[in-house]
């Protein structure tokens, strides 16, 4: 079996089906919160391009989805965001990605970075692989 780390990797890299930010983030860990895959997909739909709009970041969303969906204590949530914050500099969308466009970063590269790290975040969290 793929660990989480490999099947969101193998998420973002499916080019039939576009996995959001927030959705790679999320559907690693659905069979860990009792429910489906494709409710995992439906449940982070609108999350990804900080919820269409440059807000937060959706794979930070889909971590604090993922943290909530797996009975995690609420006080995980401000780490998770202080790590986050320290670690890139900002919590929105637009602000991440205007800051690896400045620093020549790619879009997808810089979101999978993003995935990447809140999947890990989860994984610790969880006790997961």
């Amino acid at each position: 079996a793929m660990t989480r780390k490999e099947d969101m990797s193998a998420l973002r890299a499916d080019t039939q089906v576009h996995y959001n930010c927030a959705q790679a983030v999320v559907v690693p860990f659905a069979s860990d919160m009792g429910i489906t895959r494709e409710q995992a997909y439906d449940l982070a739909l609108n999350f990804g391009g900080g919820m269409g709009c440059g807000a937060t970041c959706g794979a930070l969303v889909g971590a604090l989805t993922a943290l909530g969906g797996l009975g995690l204590p609420q006080e995980k949530r401000l780490e998770l965001i202080r790590q986050f914050r320290t670690e890139n500099g900002a919590i929105d969308c637009a602000a991440l990605l205007k800051a690896a466009l400045e620093r020549g970063e790619e879009r997808k590269p810089h979101c999978d970075r993003m995935v990447r790290q809140c999947v890990e975040f989860v994984c610790l969290e969880a006790g997961l692989e």
